[in-house]
């Protein structure tokens, strides 16, 4: 067993948590974007007109992308059951 196995396995680990992450955090920083934006053009300084529309696109982004975030974490578990052979023998 080589270590290029382990490395293997923990680079396909970061890729699929970083996928993740980013599906969900991007939307929301673009929204954040846009109403920073319309803030500073109108000079409105209300904490919570930031807050909520972030909020509506991350949860929205969890609804809509549920079904694929499961599959990809579903295809990552099975891929490492699959290498358990790899690994240990």
């Amino acid at each position: 067993m080589s270590p290029e196995v382990y490395v293997d396995i923990f680079r396909e680990a970061l890729y699929v948590v970083m996928t993740l992450v980013a599906v969900i955090v991007v939307p929301s920083l673009i929204i954040g974007l846009v109403v920073a934006i319309f803030q500073a053009a109108t000079s409105i300084n209300e904490q919570t007109l930031s807050f909520l529309p972030r909020l509506m696109v991350t949860l929205l982004t969890l609804i809509v992308g549920a079904h694929w975030f499961t599959q990809l974490l579903m295809d990552f578990t099975i891929n490492m059951i699959d290498s358990i052979s790899q690994v240990v023998g």
